[in-house]
């Protein structure tokens, strides 16, 4: 399996836990992504409208594939909050491959 072209982490930032979670659970559970880390509260610092932004926020880690990127990024922007969503996708270099074939047998 080569994990180069196969698999990817996508961030997302989200404003609260509850938020977190509940695109977390529906993601995961439309099988846009095997699994979801939520962390958090971080501290994010960001100019938005011109004004420096101090925010406590909640990152998601969400292990996908590539070819679910599209209506994973459709799906995110539904359920979130935000007026632009953090959505950054990260190609996977390689893992461990029993892990990365759950991932793969997870999605889609």
């Amino acid at each position: 399996m080569d994990s180069k072209s196969t698999f990817c982490v996508v961030i997302v930032t989200c404003g609260s836990s509850e938020e977190a979670t509940h695109i977390s659970k529906t993601i995961v559970s439309e099988k846009l992504a095997a699994c979801v880390n939520v962390s958090g509260p971080i501290q994010s610092h960001y100019i938005w409208n011109g004004v420096l932004q101090d925010d406590a926020e909640y990152m998601l880690l969400i292990k996908t594939q590539p070819n679910c990127l599209p209506e994973l990024e459709k799906r995110v922007k539904e359920l979130h909050s935000y007026e632009v969503a953090e959505f950054i996708a990260l190609p996977v270099i390689g893992g461990s491959q029993a892990y990365l074939s759950w991932v793969a047998q997870s999605v889609g």
